[in-house]
């Protein structure tokens, strides 16, 4: 009976042994390659950096960390940053055209986008203020032509484009 259980317990033992060592020993095929491998992590590129040391800014203005005057100086640099790199990206996409350049200007000359709170805007084409989210003022003038928009308006008077939502509200 004493042989019988030996014989068992040694059965067993080589049976956990060959699972827990079997792998070792087999050969593998190769793995598979992950579709994700080949996705760029966003803050390995030049934008992305630039995003998160917004968000960084913003953090550390929150929390004291940094001064009023720091972080509008900061906030400025990688905003300028963040949107050239952003354009650079969209390069294919044709940007919308400035107020008085498009057909039907009449000479206008394309003005700076100015906040009533920041002034005036280093953003050519923004339609809201960078630094505290404003609407802008260049926002009620004609895409197309650059002529002023009256409040409401769903078209321009000067040349019939179609006005922004929102516009004169």
């Amino acid at each position: 009976m004493i042989a019988f259980q030996v014989a068992a317990a040694l059965l067993l033992a080589a049976l956990v042994l060959w699972l827990v060592l079997g792998p070792l020993f087999r050969p593998t095929a190769p793995a598979a390659a992950d579709p994700l491998d080949d996705l760029v992590d966003p803050l390995e590129t030049p934008k992305g950096r630039a995003l998160a040391a917004l968000r960084e800014l913003e953090f550390d203005r929150a929390t004291g960390k940094l001064s009023q005057a720091d972080y509008e100086q900061l906030t400025a640099r990688y905003s300028a940053e963040a949107l050239r790199l952003q354009r650079e990206e969209d390069g294919a996409r044709p940007a919308r055209p400035a107020a008085g350049t498009g057909p039907g200007s009449r000479g206008r000359r394309a003005e700076t986008p100015t906040c009533p709170t920041c002034g005036p805007r280093p953003e050519a084409d923004a339609q809201f203020c960078s630094a505290c989210g404003t609407r802008l003022a260049a926002d009620d003038a004609c895409g197309g032509c650059g002529a002023p928009l009256a409040a409401g308006a769903r078209f321009c008077s000067e040349c019939g484009t179609p006005a922004p939502a929102g516009v004169g509200t």
